[in-house]
């Protein structure tokens, strides 16, 4: 039997020969197209753009491997997007299974290898840089991004725009189980790129989820899972210091059986905890305990990624991280709130949140069912527990001091849980930005470089408000990049670089200044027994990743100054204690 890209490269431009060699390969893998799969590959090999929004778990996968098969039988290039590496990586790995090492390569940002294959597999932000630099004649002939969702991400959400404005050429295949109406997208895609734009969405979940909310803490609801063998758990935090404060408490209770804690330790090998933190999560997965979120080292979070895959975590405690995409078994979602701070305040989840989050429960094909349980806030399940402590003694009753919620909590109820449940995804927002990285990229492109700003400025899927703000910042970091002698223009009026930069030159990071002046005091000659690490390699990496996400312990040591000069002013100022301590809780 011919492999995938055999059958794909003898069809040809034959939009049914294509078709049929993708329904033959995995028919005689065994496989039966759910009927979304099935008219999303029919589509693909049309030649039209497919926006896929069915719920996890309904092979969304597939229909990418379909839409790869289609680009590379017609000799094109097809582009593979995530939104984070571990994702990009774990599909890099997949497609090199199926298509050979030598047809697909991977380029995150940190890492390249073999870029110029005909599939590659990369961030978003990678694939909307190369559309701002390379604009239309970018050797892109398909776009498959994956977790388009994050479309309306207030951060990164032009990286998932950008690629839709600037790559008219291309097919483009948009997948989420969470997206929403994007009637608005469909329509501004087709006149762009001069396909049918279709949507292939309402597929049924093939592995129901059971909800429920508990009044009861967090090691009480984790306990009860173990001992019903609804595992593996995943406890859903939205900080990451949460996280590892829970499995750290967790710890205390009994999560594996002698034989599975051998099982870990052989899986572990010769595995190195070097850091702190390391030997912390050492003690935790030896026990059955996993920790996941964004500020781990890549290396660590992959072993946990390893370990869990494995069947060899019954418990992972983490941030909603671990709900993008990543293939990890996880019988049960425990989510601890329904409110989270988003960078600028405190508010509750949404609906896509919470089916994102929600949706990681319950794998095709070895679960039956998945489990979604979300806790009381915790003082109502302190209060829930002494008023049924008290029983039916009025005088005890009385006796019980409810607890009131902290200052500035933004809570939530069952009724509020049941809404979610049943709620749709919200529209999704567009969300764009210019930055000095972007508006280089644009310049380096050539050509008429004022137009090409203008056009993306303007000719974009914001409201008309937002595009007047965009217009006057690319000018304010026009006139910053002139005046810094990068930029020049000639006496033609053409705009250009005054350096030749590397094509994947990136100027994103606030705090990248930071980054040069740590890595000038660390010294690649220190040994291991000197004032430093010893892996010289490993802390450059740490000092580059602190730029990437909020840095806790740097934040931590300015919190704690802070508070400790707020204390000392409060004394001096005569404020009593409890005052004091409220205050300090807003700094």
């Amino acid at each position: 039997m011919p492999t995938l890209l055999e059958a794909a490269q003898a069809a040809g431009d034959d939009a049914d020969a294509l078709y049929d060699a993708f329904l033959e390969w995995v028919t005689g893998r065994g496989i039966a197209l759910y009927p979304a799969q099935d008219e999303a590959a029919m589509e693909l090999a049309s030649g039209n753009n497919v926006v896929l929004s069915t719920p996890t778990g309904t092979g969304k996968s597939l229909v990418a491997l379909a839409a790869h098969a289609i680009a590379v039988g017609r000799g094109g290039r097809t582009y593979y997007t995530a939104p984070i590496k571990a994702l990009v990586s774990e599909k890099f790995f997949s497609l090199v299974e199926t298509f050979g090492a030598e047809n697909v390569g991977m380029v995150t940002g940190d890492s390249s290898v073999n870029s110029d294959a005909p599939i590659v597999c990369c961030t978003a932000e990678i694939l909307a840089n190369l559309a701002l630099r390379e604009g239309a004649d970018a050797d892109v002939d398909q776009v498959v991004m994956d977790e388009f969702h994050y479309y309306g991400d207030r951060d990164r959400g032009w990286a998932w725009q950008v690629p839709l404005l600037l790559l008219p050429r291309a097919q483009f295949l948009l997948m989420s189980g969470t997206l929403g109406d994007t009637t608005e997208i469909e329509e501004d895609l087709a006149r762009r790129t001069g396909r049918d734009t279709t949507l292939v969405a309402g597929a049924e979940r093939p592995v129901p989820l059971h909800f429920r909310y508990e009044k009861r803490h967090a090691h009480e609801v984790v306990e009860e899972l173990l001992a019903d063998r609804e595992v593996p758990v995943y406890v859903v935090h939205f900080s990451q210091a949460a996280a590892m404060e829970r499995a750290q408490a967790l710890a205390s209770i009994n999560v594996t059986t002698r034989e599975q804690r051998d099982e870990i330790a052989a899986a572990l090998g010769g595995f190195r905890f070097t850091t702190n933190f390391g030997k912390t999560l050492s003690r935790l997965v030896r026990a059955g305990i996993g920790v996941h979120h964004a500020g781990m080292l890549p290396r660590y979070r992959r072993l946990v990624e390893t370990l869990a895959q494995q069947g060899l975590l019954r418990v992972i405690c983490g941030t909603d991280t671990l709900g993008v995409g990543i293939n990890v078994p996880i019988r049960t979602v425990l989510i601890t709130e329904l409110s989270k701070y988003d960078g600028s305040r405190m508010r509750r989840l949404g609906a896509r949140e919470f089916h994102q989050i929600s949706g990681r429960a319950g794998r095709a094909g070895y679960d039956p069912y998945g489990n979604v349980v979300v806790l009381a806030p915790e003082h109502e399940i302190d209060n829930a527990q002494a008023v049924a402590k008290a029983g039916d003694d009025p005088k005890k009753l009385k006796k019980v001091k409810k607890k009131q919620a902290p200052k500035g909590f933004i809570s939530w109820s069952e009724q509020s849980f049941d809404k979610l449940i049943e709620a749709e995804p919200e529209i999704l927002t567009p969300r764009m930005q210019m930055t000095s990285a972007m508006l280089i990229n644009i310049i380096a492109r050539g050509g008429d470089v004022f137009g090409n700003v203008r056009s993306i400025v303007f000719d974009n899927h914001q409201p008309r408000r937002e595009q007047y703000a965009l217009a006057r910042r690319a000018l304010a970091i026009f006139r910053t990049l002139r005046d810094a002698e990068l930029i020049e223009v000639t006496g033609d009026g053409r705009i250009r670089l005054f350096l030749d930069l590397q094509p994947n030159f990136a100027l994103n990071q606030p705090l990248s200044p930071f980054a040069l002046a740590a890595l000038e005091l660390l010294d690649p000659d220190e040994q291991d027994g000197g004032a430093g690490s010893g892996h010289y390699a490993l802390d450059v990496v740490s000092v580059i990743e602190a730029t990437l996400d909020d840095p806790r312990q740097i934040l931590s040591q300015q919190q704690f100054k802070a508070r400790g000069e707020a204390v000392g002013e409060m004394k001096r100022e005569g404020i009593e204690y409890d005052e004091r301590m409220e205050l300090l809780e807003e700094i």
